[in-house]
């Protein structure tokens, strides 16, 4: 068994839609970053890939290189499982927490699990996603942007 953490954080940014975990937050502003920024998937590649020893999203998708621009982050998240899958890992489940004062992410979650889980590969009860707020505490909690955490585990075949 094989465990790992991910982490991920995007500012706001007027102009962009909001996607979280795959699934389109209508009329909320969006996060900055290279891809969709998409925190939610973010930080779950990261603990895939952490768990599975096999760097970063940086190192597997560069902000650097054009391709990556506004991509599709479950499509990335497809990829990185094709990638742990051939390095000879399963993945067992997932747990994520999405930091954000706004928008209401609870009515959301059974999306976003399934649009995750269909991305993994994985049954719907081998993920969780909560939501929590920081209670108005930092960066977070004053609503410029919004965080995400994921442990993942994986079994070596």
């Amino acid at each position: 068994m094989r465990i790992g953490q991910g982490y991920d954080t995007h500012p706001f940014q007027d102009g962009r839609p909001l996607v979280l975990g795959g699934v389109s937050f209508a009329g909320e502003t969006g996060l900055a970053g290279h891809s969709d920024g998409d925190t939610v998937s973010h930080a779950v590649i990261d603990a895939i890939l952490g768990a599975a020893a096999l760097g970063d999203i940086g190192s597997h998708f560069p902000s650097t290189e054009r391709r990556w621009r506004g991509a599709d982050s479950i499509e990335l998240l497809k990829q990185v499982t094709k990638i742990v899958s051939a390095a000879g890992c399963r993945i067992i489940n997932v747990d994520v927490t999405v930091l954000a004062e706004r928008p209401r992410i609870a009515p959301r979650v059974q999306e976003m699990r399934a649009r995750l889980a269909g991305a993994l590969g994985i049954d719907l009860g081998q993920i969780s996603v909560k939501a929590t707020t920081t209670d108005g505490l930092g960066a977070i909690g004053r609503g410029e942007g919004i965080a995400a955490q994921a442990v993942a585990l994986l079994e070596e075949r």
